[in-house]
This record gives C-alpha cells, sequence and structure tokens, in this order.
C-alpha cells in the first residue's frame, strides 16, 4: 500500500499566522502564499501546535492515559505478602538477590526463558493488532504518545489552544511570556523527574526509596538514572514529540510492510468529500446540478493531527492512527447538518470498492489475522501452562576436572562431584539424595549425610559429594544419575553425569 509524502514537508515553509490575526486555511491567496521548498533536501521543521477536539477518541485516549500513567505510577506502591524474609513489594525487579517479583509469581535468572516468551508475545500480538487496526498501538498505547499527551495537556491548560500559542510563539518576549513558558517547562520537569523516579520505584522498596531519595541517602545509581530518564522525558514528550514517531522510532516502517488492504485505517471518503466545496457555496451548487463534495475544506482534521499531517492525502507514515482528526471532522460534519463519517477507521479494500460502485468490503477475519491469533494464543498458552506446572527444585551436576577419578588403596574407584541445588520455595527444605545407573555405587555427602541435605529459603546451596564404586565393578564411563527428593512436597529433580574409571 503505497503512503503518501508526508504533509509536514510541504507545509514546512508555511508562514506563521501574525499575532492576534486568525490565518484563514484553504483559500487560493493562502496556497499561493506558501512558497516553494527547492534547494534542499530537508524543510525546515515547523513546531506542531494541535487544536484541542472533543468527541469518541479523544475520550478513549483520555481513558486510556489515566489507566496507563495510573498504572505505571502506582504499582510500585502495592504491596504483597509473601511471608517472612521476602519482599513485600507486588512489582520488583531485584538485581541484588537475581529476582523478578510480580505479584504471586517468581522468577529466577534461570527462568530467562518466560522473558523471552513475553517479548515474543508481545511482538505477535502487536502484528495482530497491525493486521486488524493498523497503528493503534502507536495512537493509544504507546508510552511517547502518552506522555506527549500529557505533556500537551499542561501546555493547554497553561498557554490556551493552538491560536493562543501560535499567538505566543510570534510574540516578543515578555514577562508574560516567560512566566507562562517557565510555569509550563516547570511541569513538564517535574512530570519528567517523577516519570524516571517511578521508573527506580521498581527495582527497590518503594516506600523505603521514596524516603532515600527525599533524604538524598539513595544509591547514586537511582540518581543517575532518575535523570536520564528525566531529561529523555522532558526531550522526547516536551520538544522533539511527533519526530520520534517519524523518524525516531522503526514502527512505521515495519507495519508498512505488514499491513495489507483489509487492515482497518484512518481514511479520509474521497468519493464523498470531493470535490472540496466551501460550506456557503455547497447548497448553491447542489441546486445548480454541480457536484459538491462534504469536504469543506476547513482543515480541522490537519489542524487537530498532532503529527501536522493532511489525512486527505492519503494513508501515510506519519500517522500514528489516533483518530483526532475523526472527532475534528465529526464536530464541522455535525455543525453543518451533515453526516458524519466522513474521515474514520476505513480499509482500502472498502475505498476500491466504492470507487467502482461496489459495496461494503469486510475482511477482519482472513489468514493473516488468524494465523497471528493462533500464534498467540499457542505461545501465550503454552506459557501459562509452562509457568503453572514448573517446579521449584532444580539440580545440576559437575564434575571434578583435575583428577577425574582416584584409586584408593583397596582397587576401588571414587568420582568426585559438586551439586548445586536450587530452592525456589520461601521456606528452608531437605532433600534425600539417591543414585540411578550404579546400582553397585556407594554415595557420601561430605559434610552431611545423603539423606538430609539443608537448602535455606529461597537460594542456592553446593555439595560436596563423592561416589565409590568396588574394585570388581566395571563402571569405566557408565551414566550416572542423580536424583533429589523433597519428602515433604514429593517435588524431585535430576541431573546425569558420568562415572569415570580406567
Amino acid at each position: 500500500m503505497p503512503l503518501a509524502e508526508p504533509t509536514e514537508t510541504r507545509r514546512a515553509a508555511e508562514p506563521m499566522p501574525a499575532p492576534g490575526r486568525t490565518k484563514k486555511f484553504g483559500t487560493a491567496a493562502t496556497r499561493a502564499a506558501i512558497p516553494a521548498v527547492t534547494g534542499s533536501l530537508f524543510a525546515g521543521r515547523r513546531k506542531i501546535q494541535p487544536q484541542a477536539v472533543r468527541g469518541t477518541f479523544r475520550r478513549i485516549k483520555w481513558a486510556l492515559l489515566a489507566v496507563a500513567l495510573g498504572v505505571y505510577y502506582l504499582v510500585p506502591f502495592l504491596r504483597w505478602d509473601r511471608g517472612p524474609g521476602g519482599p513485600f513489594q507486588a512489582v520488583l525487579l531485584d538485581l541484588d538477590r537475581g529476582r523478578f517479583y510480580a505479584f504471586s509469581i517468581e522468577l529466577w535468572p534461570q527462568d530467562v526463558t518466560y522473558v523471552m516468551g513475553l517479548l515474543i508475545l508481545a511482538a505477535l500480538i502487536l502484528f495482530l493488532m497491525n493486521a486488524v487496526a493498523g497503528r493503534i498501538w502507536c495512537g493509544y498505547l504507546c508510552p511517547q504518545t502518552v506522555w506527549t499527551d500529557l505533556f500537551l495537556a499542561v501546555e493547554r491548560l497553561i498557554e490556551g489552544d493552538r491560536r493562543a500559542r501560535l499567538r505566543l510563539d510570534a510574540a516578543p518576549w515578555s514577562v508574560e511570556t516567560i512566566a507562562l513558558r517557565g510555569m509550563k517547562h516547570a511541569i513538564w520537569l517535574m512530570i519528567a523527574w517523577w516519570t524516571g523516579g517511578a521508573w527506580v520505584l521498581y527495582f527497590a522498596d518503594a516506600p523505603t526509596l521514596v524516603g532515600e531519595l527525599a533524604t538524598f541517602q539513595a544509591p547514586p545509581a537511582a540518581y543517575t538514572a532518575i535523570l536520564i530518564l528525566t531529561a529523555t522525558t522532558y526531550g522526547l514528550a516536551g520538544h522533539m514529540r511527533e519526530q520520534v514517531c517519524t523518524f525516531m522510532c522503526p514502527w512505521p516502517r515495519i507495519q508498512a510492510a505488514l499491513t495489507d488492504e483489509h487492515a482497518l485505517n484512518i481514511l479520509y471518503r474521497d468519493d464523498r468529500g470531493e470535490p472540496r466545496t466551501p460550506a456557503k457555496k455547497a447548497a448553491a451548487r447542489r441546486a445548480a446540478g454541480e457536484p459538491a463534495g462534504d469536504c469543506v475544506d476547513c482543515f480541522a482534521c490537519v489542524t487537530a493531527c498532532p503529527a501536522g499531517i493532511d489525512i486527505r492525502d492519503g494513508l501515510q507514515m506519519d500517522c500514528i492512527q489516533c483518530g483526532l482528526c475523526v472527532d475534528a471532522c465529526d464536530a464541522v460534519m455535525t455543525r453543518l447538518d451533515r453526516p458524519t463519517g466522513l474521515i474514520g477507521y476505513d480499509t482500502e479494500a472498502n475505498r476500491r470498492s466504492r470507487a467502482v460502485g461496489g459495496g461494503p468490503v469486510s475482511r477482519i477475519v482472513r489468514p493473516r489475522t488468524v494465523l497471528y491469533a493462533v500464534l498467540v494464543a499457542g505461545v501465550g498458552g503454552f506459557m501459562l501452562y509452562s509457568l503453572l506446572t514448573r517446579s521449584f527444585t532444580a539440580l545440576s551436576v559437575l564434575h571434578d576436572r583435575n583428577p577425574q577419578f582416584v584409586t584408593l588403596s583397596d582397587g576401588s574407584v571414587r568420582n568426585g562431584f559438586t551439586l548445586r541445588i536450587v530452592n525456589k520455595r520461601p521456606a528452608e527444605r531437605r532433600f534425600a539424595l539417591a543414585l540411578a545407573g550404579l546400582p553397585e555405587a556407594r554415595v557420601d555427602v561430605v559434610g552431611g549425610v545423603p539423606d538430609a541435605l539443608p537448602v535455606p529459603a529461597d537460594a542456592t546451596q553446593e555439595f560436596r559429594v563423592l561416589v565409590f564404586m568396588p574394585p570388581d565393578a566395571r563402571a569405566a564411563n557408565a551414566p550416572l544419575t542423580f536424583r533429589i527428593t523433597d519428602p515433604e512436597t514429593g517435588e524431585a529433580a535430576g541431573a546425569q553425569d558420568y562415572f569415570k574409571a580406567p
């Protein structure tokens, strides 16, 4: 599906309106005043000041913003009782102990496969979302979008809506300008600082770390991380905004290769909107039998777009599918007593069908979406089953390298092994050790007994184990299996090695 040239390049050199004057869009004089961009491959960037809109998609974005920010900022303060000795934070990435806690789930470094599974699952869900409805992740849930919306809300609260901000941008510096800009950037920095502060709370007990940060007793790494995240949040959400989505993020280029003609995207119904006709002339043209589209060329969709594009130019890489242009256009259509939906979620297949007089075409369920849904269900189900049935006991064995065996004075052969037992339970456990594969073998535990190997709670413990074979036994390179069992729970684990002999 071809993507139209970004509108921002075409409009980058558009002159700013003078203070106190409202720019008139859509007139021949305005278009003639836009100079052609020549002599350079790149146009100068014009700051985009989107117009505030009200409507269904704006309400959805506000609701998702509140949920996303609420989860991010408040989750570190949720408590979860894990018993004596366990952390009481519900979600915690404990780097010192090498543990990740998420409510009743505890992951060890050995469980890195779950992290890989989550990344694969996230990618598949993103592919499925794109196949169904384009860049809805970018328009509603991406952190860059969420924080940019928050920063824009602060900007509108302090400096006013689009026209007021344009006048402020064009006005010379004054006490009022400095005060407004200073207040805005101060609040932006506070939000960015708390964003970085909330991030480090996931790595230590949140209430304790908050107290340490306030009294300047926190580790230097915490302050460094907060400063870095403060700077990036302030720069990306406050200043770079749509530039991050267009030039820094790889997803616009990837999704262009993944989408097809049946994926829902924000599209302009040119069959209904063209030819564009001013509202005052539309009725006269229709009365005279001349064609007149529903689009009145008011540019409401352009001024509402946070990326500054004109959706009427077709599907574009800059578009994040946020739906704000839909709300802006629907508001205009409602005021003009015309049907809404001139801009909305649609497919290229529908667009082509209408162009030839055909009916609507809807293929949300198709091989691509079915494949992604099956993969998501399969990977998610496998991970859930693996998580519910995983063992809380693990055993690994390491054979002595030098010497690999020792021949004793009575002719018997001894091998040395190091056993490492992992106890993922929050209580101390004692394991019984047994051998399989060599019935004539005898096992000794240095400093302990095979029937009761103690392992502390949520820890690993190493044991030095000696295995003896009688003189007349033939055990050269014979397979040997160590097996441990928890008599209380019945959990067991095993590890295989080889018995070395002359």
